[in-house]
């Protein structure tokens, strides 16, 4: 009886210690085909995506600079002299410009997205702000006002436009 199970012990455990080392093999195997695969499509979707994320990055910076307070009062006029209607006017552009651009949020970081829409939001507060000045009595004295306060601190685009540059310079 001793001499069977000595037998039986001399042919299974070389059996089982091929087995687990055969089976340890192949899963191996197979995650590194899984983990390829994974990286063929993730590679292949890159290489699709990044012609879309980079024209996204323009497009909002080109929002961004269009928005600075300094190009869009010399871009849009104002149709009277009432600063009320002017400041209006400003922002119906900027309102428009950004829903223009509103599809973009899909392809940029939501951080980045925040950042731009701060910055937008910035801009019409500080054309808001101009307007309530008690120097503000026209619409030629709004652009003044908001012009003079860019004189001392950069306009808020600024700092949306150096991220979306340094995400972009990430991505390679």
């Amino acid at each position: 009886m001793e001499q069977q199970l000595l037998n039986l012990l001399m042919y299974t455990i070389p059996t089982l210690v091929t087995g687990a080392i055969a089976y340890l093999f192949f899963r191996e195997h197979i995650d590194n085909e899984n983990n390829r695969r994974h990286f063929i499509i993730k590679r292949d979707l890159q290489k699709e995506s990044y012609p879309l994320r980079l024209q996204a990055y323009e497009r909002m910076s080109l929002f961004l600079e269009r928005i600075k307070p300094q190009k869009l009062l010399t871009r849009v006029n104002p149709t009277s002299s009432n600063k009320e209607d002017y400041e209006n006017l400003l922002v119906a552009t900027i309102e428009q410009e950004f829903e223009h651009n509103l599809t973009q949020q899909v392809y940029v970081s939501d951080q980045c997205w925040s950042i731009i829409l701060a910055a937008k939001n910035a801009t019409i507060q500080l054309i808001r702000k101009a307007n309530m000045n008690e120097k503000t009595d026209s619409a030629d004295k709004l652009r003044e006002v908001v012009l003079t306060e860019l004189i001392d601190k950069p306009a808020p685009s600024n700092a949306a436009l150096s991220y979306i540059k340094e995400e972009i310079s990430e991505m390679w």
